[in-house]
């Protein structure tokens, strides 16, 4: 039975993160058998793992969605997070990695370091999340775990400790032997590694003072250097077996930071995944970093919103169980939230902020349901898959009832395809996939509808100036009209009618002269005017896109592609076939940096090239070489510009625009 969480004095948030097949799930179903939680182990070719619940992912053996369970280990209670490890769920990733103390990164003893490991170890370094590394599968044909921690030294950091030694890998007798803190080999390895990162333990080595070298206090150095995220030790073991998974799990509280509660200080924490129960209900993954949060608690989240908590289950070995509060450390699913989204801070300080390490989807396409009747069914059902994964970026054409998502690969969209169909009863179509692209105005243009004008239906009046913005600036809305000519009778105060206005704007400029979303502009609504008690807010918000738009043509615009920077890494003899294949797609490469036995290359490419890259990499380069993408700019389209079909409601056209705000079509 469940301990009560008051009584577990310390919680420590785990993310399990690996390339894909390289063993994650399998690891996190061998450390909860160890704690005891589970009888058995389950299988992921069978589908009776614990944190792949989702049919889906039994059915596909991958993980889709991040997983939370917990164990005990020692006075700590682990609250692990199992995450996707194919690309196209790398946002899920990115999500979890907010919340995180500590990391296991897999590595596969037989394929070694893989793309997706070097791209996760990167960002595990850059938020400088302590972490150790299990080399898994040591007991399958063509392991050497001898070689894959050298390619660890290699690809990852040299700065890696080896916990032990294995014998008779390759074999099901595989075994991993842990090291006695006072084995000379141990010793040996720790003082190499952690005095390059310690200068008090380097000149003690020099002076040859005993104290700080005895192994008490090297095992002490070790914890303090892998906390910090200096240091990284490796384990290796058989998740399949059981083999060095409980030394692994020893080293967590040991090795790993762990957060005891204190409920006295101000509630922080972060909602880091969002799901429906089976009655359609809300429910919100939070992760308390200060203070704690009661059951029936008013509770401030995310930008000015504010909710009463109906229901806190926390993470205990066993499940998710009824509490009457969570607290720092801790993980809970909260109800009530009905307003909480990926991202949002919860409480009454600002919590750690999400960090987007990896690029945004490059994919926008279109998706329909088979049945036309379904189009409703079908938005209600997509909104909900966009809670779970903000990143789908869901967008609606009203007029036309079209729906537009963004992804990052084919497998996204065969899961999209197939969790609408078995959730939610819906068959859909793609189609019209393109790369995601923006505009920006290359010029000023100016425009207003006078009230009374001949041309003019809608008793306001409403002058544009649209201009270019600086990069990466968004839409910077400007009021710059009297406060006598604003309808306060309608808008009640100026802040008010400058938010309405804002929003109009902003609904508008997502669709610009080609049909993408405008950005990095100047928009300065410089004329106004009204007849009270005539004018209504709904004139202003349907005069306002048709003065915009005709500001916006008069401006001009230019379309801009998603820029990539790319970091390839590659072996040396590979390095003209790589190059060959960067200028075959576009690409800018830089100066390479060279080794006897690697090539590393930065640069930019463009996002519609990237899938390309990916795909043909493997073959020119042995299956070894890697790709890291990270999104940089937009940059204006060399040749014809793409276009994207433009919604009805667009006021481009203005005399069908006219007809349909007015009802008359």
């Amino acid at each position: 039975m469940p301990r009560d969480h008051a009584q577990l004095v310390k919680s420590q948030s785990l993310g399990i993160l690996a390339h894909v097949d390289a063993g994650k799930t399998s690891l996190s179903e061998a450390l909860l058998h160890e704690a005891g939680v589970l009888e058995k182990v389950g299988s992921v070719d069978e589908g009776t793992t614990q944190t792949d619940s989702l049919a889906l992912e039994r059915q596909r053996g991958i993980t889709i969605r991040a997983a939370v369970v917990a164990f005990s280990v020692k006075d700590v209670t682990v609250n692990l997070i199992d995450t996707p490890g194919h690309p196209d769920f790398i946002a899920e990733v990115n999500r979890s990695l907010a919340v995180l103390d500590g990391a296991v990164l897999v590595v596969s003893a037989v394929e070694g370091v893989q793309s997706q490991t070097i791209v996760l170890m990167r960002a595990l370094r850059r938020l400088a999340i302590p972490t150790l590394i299990f080399v898994n599968k040591i007991d399958r044909a063509g392991a050497d775990p001898d070689l894959v921690l050298n390619k660890i030294r290699q690809r990852l950091t040299p700065a890696v400790v080896p916990m032990g030694v294995t014998h008779a890998a390759g074999t099901r007798d595989a075994s991993f032997v842990p090291f006695d803190r006072a084995d000379e080999r141990f010793v040996d390895f720790l003082v190499d590694t952690l005095s390059d990162h310690d200068e008090s333990l380097l000149e003690a080595v020099v002076d040859e003072r005993p104290g700080p070298m005895t192994p008490g206090a090297l095992y002490a150095n070790l914890a303090a250097q892998t906390r910090r995220g200096r240091v990284f030790p490796v384990f290796f073991g058989s998740a399949i077996t059981g083999t060095g998974v409980g030394p692994l799990m020893a080293a967590l509280p040991e090795l790993l930071p762990a957060v005891r509660a204190d409920s006295g200080e101000p509630a922080s924490g972060l909602v880091f995944k969002v799901e429906r129960e089976r009655q359609g209900d809300k429910v919100a993954y939070v992760r308390m970093f200060s203070g704690a949060v009661h059951r029936r608690q008013r509770l401030p989240f995310g930008a000015g919103n504010e909710a009463s908590v109906t229901s806190v289950k926390t993470f205990q070995p066993g499940g998710a169980v009824d509490s009457s509060s969570v607290v720092a450390g801790q993980i809970a699913k909260l109800s009530g939230l009905t307003g909480a989204r990926v991202g949002d801070p919860v409480g009454t300080t600002l919590s750690r902020p999400t960090v987007d390490l990896f690029a945004p989807p490059t994919l926008d396409t279109a998706v329909a349901p088979c049945d036309p009747a379904q189009k409703a069914a079908l938005h209600a059902a997509l909104t909900q898959l966009a809670e779970q994964d903000p990143f789908i970026n869901l967008r609606q054409d009203d007029s036309r009832q079209e729906l537009f998502l963004s992804l990052y690969g084919e497998v996204q969209k065969e899961v999209i395809e197939q969790t609408l169909a078995a959730d939610f009863g819906l068959r859909i179509e793609f189609r019209e996939t393109t790369t995601i692209c923006v505009e920006r105005p290359t010029g000023s243009g100016s425009a207003v509808e006078r009230l009374g004008g001949a041309d003019n239906p809608f008793p306001a009046t409403v002058g544009i100036t649209v201009a270019p913005g600086a990069v990466g600036s968004g839409i910077d809305f400007r009021l710059a009209v009297d406060v006598s000519a604003i309808p306060l009778f309608v808008y009640k105060t100026v802040d008010a009618f400058r938010e309405a206005m804002a929003r109009y704007v902003a609904e508008t400029l997502q669709q610009g002269l080609a049909g993408w979303q405008v950005t990095d502009c100047i928009v300065t609504m410089d004329d106004c005017a009204y007849t009270a008690p005539g004018t209504s807010a709904s004139d202003f918000r349907k005069l306002t896109p048709l003065v915009l738009m005709d500001a916006l043509r008069r401006a001009g615009t230019v379309v801009c592609e998603p820029i990539h920077r790319f970091h390839v890494e590659a072996p040396a003899d590979t390095f003209s076939a790589v190059l060959r294949l960067l200028a075959q797609h576009r690409a800018m490469p830089e100066a390479p940096l060279m080794s006897d036995t690697w090539v590393s290359v930065r640069g930019s490419i463009p996002a519609a090239e990237v899938t390309g890259v990916q795909i043909q990499l493997p073959g020119r380069t042995h299956g070894e070489g890697v790709i890291e993408l990270q999104f940089d700019r937009y940059d204006p389209v060399a040749g014809p510009a793409p276009t994207r079909r433009r919604s009805d409601k667009n006021p481009l056209n203005r005399k069908e625009y006219l007809l349909r705000v007015s009802g008359r079509i």
